[in-house]
């Protein structure tokens, strides 16, 4: 059988498992691929000064146009009644509520431009505020509420090589030739990138003209709040001279807003960003670290004074990542967010260092894998909003206080569908990898109708990053192996974060490595359980996921098949070619290709291809541009000189986020359920001779 015609087989099959509409069956039906377009889910929560009403945004699926949307809708609390803020098939990104709390801004894309638009929550009224070149960003109220600040691109001329005679009226010539003089001149998910900088704008909040702020060759494209008087704003930006090499290195600036004179605040070799300000103006709340050229740091939270200060650092134990500092209304703490042991924590901490934790299950906003994320927002009375997820839904919007014990969960969007599916069980396994002696977290997805006497095929999903961790959370592509009858496992293995600097930094300059001895003795452990068959495993994983699949059949032979997704298999020609050669280059490896090239070569699963046996499928976009398609070409001819039974699927009009429209993850899973079915065939055929 055919890949197409397997493939068209395992999409039939899946369909068929819908829910016929209308049918009264006591019976739940299983999880399909065409439940991906009802799903539903939450993001971005705002919250007003009385900690009364809730805005966020709610995600959703367009069947027709297979697009992801995205509309704003409002909550008041008390009585849990909903009411959209947008409407229509345009998407709305990028809300923030005015300080009032009666206004949101936020932009829109129509007919391929991005424009800043205001609504008045109470009337309903709405108002273009702008006709932008470019896309706006970071948009920012001023105290005052007479303000808006964001980030937009200056194009400048492209650079030219030569001139070039006039050409003929009406001749046809071919486009004059394109020059390329930037370090990084190009970014996955948007192509090649336009020439220019980012720099900060003030217009109006009742529209009108705008105002520069910010000149020269540097881009300004962190986040942006305002002093308390309206007067001057602090941003996060490179503005040092080797900003084209030196990525990272952010630091923090106040602009003053009569004159546009900019001023240093802070001044370390290392990212400085997510500002926020106390209600009374005098303190900034940030995060970073100290550079030391580690391929994994963790954010450290900091405040100081506007002056810049009394710097000092919070929570100097909390060994975690630190994101999204926000302060409470009366100034006297900060709330944040940070991962933990694969799940997103909701924290306050005092300014004498005393933290509390607020929420432990914040979530649900990554729907293909189980990926950890998640947003909150802080209002009056330290009533907090944050995106809340489960293992059986993707993000809602929950709502606590600090200081009492009752967070409540104040939207259902997606359950009037998943409450009818017989989902997937997930649950936890704690094992200790064979290399190290070292505690591995890992979780397993048991398909509905679960026999523990019966022995299932395993699919080990493997995440990217590799500075990433998946958690206990809703994941579209594992209930859908699941319900095609697979067991899954998905671990956390050295160097994904959530686990502390030194578990991530345990793959330093050593990847892959005993990432993949940690991900062995997950297999094994779950095989030791005794409900998956040994002789039927199969293995996939996309970007650094993809990358150790590769590694992994260059290693050994016990999978039946494997797929790998958007890898990197020679690091040389990644480094030299991915959209950002000088992040790569400069934290993830300590010299570049030819100074040592052994270096680079022994890491790359290209080296090991010559022990491959494993039937491999390779899975990438055409477009993908931190994985480039040249990744996946190699390993794949490779495969096809030494006769190892392998396909290449190229998916169209896909970035590196290559299950971003609905269809492109049903064709992604379909094709992975397509692959592994012919090997499983063969599995059941082997045990009946």
């Amino acid at each position: 059988m055919s890949l197409q015609t397997t493939l068209l087989v395992a999409l039939a099959l899946m369909f068929s498992c819908m829910q016929v509409l209308g049918e009264d069956s006591p019976k739940k039906d299983s999880f399909t691929m065409q439940d991906i377009f009802q799903l539903s889910y939450a993001s971005n929560p705002l919250m007003d000064r009385t900690g009364e009403r809730v805005v966020y945004t709610r995600h959703s699926m367009d069947i027709m146009h297979d697009q992801r949307r995205a509309n704003l809708w409002q909550i008041d609390i008390a009585s849990g009644q909903q009411h959209p803020v947008t409407t229509g098939p345009v998407s709305a990104s990028s809300p923030a509520l005015s300080p009032a709390g009666n206004r949101v801004a936020y932009i829109k894309k129509e007919n391929d431009a991005s424009q800043l638009y205001v609504s008045w929550l109470d009337s309903g009224q709405v108002a273009q505020l702008t006709s932008l070149p470019e896309a706006p960003g970071n948009l920012s109220w001023s105290p005052d509420g007479r303000w808006l600040a964001f980030s937009m691109l200056v194009r400048r001329e492209p650079p030219t090589m030569g001139e070039l005679p006039t050409k003929p009226e009406g001749a046809e010539w071919a486009p004059p030739p394109v020059v390329v003089d930037r370090t990084t001149y190009r970014r996955d998910g948007s192509g090649e990138k336009p020439y220019g900088f980012q720099h900060v704008f003030v217009v109006s909040a009742d529209g009108g003209s705008l105002r520069q702020l910010t000149n020269g060759d540097f881009n300004h494209s962190g986040n942006i709040v305002w002093a308390a008087d309206s007067d001057a704003l602090f941003i996060s930006a490179n503005r040092n001279s080797d900003w084209e090499i030196n990525v990272v290195n952010t630091d923090i600036y106040r602009v003053d807003l009569d004159n546009g004179e900019i001023l240093a605040l802070t001044d370390r070799q290392g990212p400085d960003g997510s500002l926020a300000i106390s209600a009374d103006g005098k303190r900034l709340a940030f995060t970073g670290w100290d550079d030391t050229l580690m391929a994994y740091n963790i954010n450290r939270l900091y405040v100081m004074n506007v002056d810049g200060s009394d710097r000092r650092e919070l929570l100097p134990d909390l060994d975690r990542s630190i994101r999204n500092p926000q302060w409470s209304t009366d100034g006297r703490r900060v709330f944040f967010q940070y991962d933990d042991q694969g799940k997103t924590v909701l924290a306050a901490v005092d300014l004498g260092g005393d933290m509390e934790i607020l929420a432990e299950d914040l979530g649900g906003t990554s729907i293909g894998r189980p990926y950890t994320g998640a947003s909150f927002a802080v209002g009056g009375k330290d009533v907090f909003a944050f995106t809340s997820g489960t293992t059986e839904s993707p993000a809602n919007i929950s709502v606590g206080r600090r200081g009492r014990d009752d967070t409540k969960q104040i939207t259902s969007l997606s359950n009037n569908m998943l409450a009818h599916r017989d989902l997937a069980t997930i649950e936890e396994l704690e094992l200790r990898s064979s290399v190290g002696d070292l505690d591995i977290q890992a979780w397993i997805a048991k398909p509905p109708g679960f026999d523990p006497k019966n022995k299932y095929p395993l699919i080990m999903e493997i995440h990217g990053g590799p500075h990433a961790a998946y958690g206990p959370h809703f994941a579209a592509e594992i209930q859908l192996f699941a319900a095609a009858g697979y067991v899954v496992v998905y671990a956390n293995p050295r160097g994904s974060s959530s686990y502390g600097e030194a578990f991530g930094n345990l793959i330093h300059h050593n990847y892959p490595s005993q990432d993949y001895d940690d991900l062995m003795s997950v297999v094994d452990a779950t095989i030791e359980l005794g409900f998956v068959d040994p002789e039927r495993l199969f293995v996939t994983g996309g970007s650094g996921g993809g990358t150790l699949t590769a590694w992994i059949v260059g290693k050994t032979n016990r999978y039946r098949a494997a797929v790998v997704a958007k890898p990197v298999i020679n690091w040389t020609s990644f480094v030299l070619t991915a959209d950002n050669p000088a992040y790569f280059s400069r934290y993830w490896f300590e010299s570049f290709p030819w100074e040592n090239q052994d270096n680079y070569w022994q890491r790359s699963p290209l080296s090991l291809v010559g022990n491959v046996t494993t039937p491999t499928m390779l899975l990438t976009g055409e477009e993908d541009l931190r994985t480039p398609m040249p990744e996946t070409e190699q390993f794949y001819q490779a495969l096809k000189l030494r006769g190892v039974d392998t396909a290449m699927v190229r998916m169209p009009m896909a970035a590196h986020g290559i299950a971003n429209r609905p269809s492109q993850l049903i064709g992604k899973v379909a094709a992975i359920l397509a692959w592994f079915e012919q090997y499983d065939v063969n599995a059941q055929s082997d045990s009946h001779n």
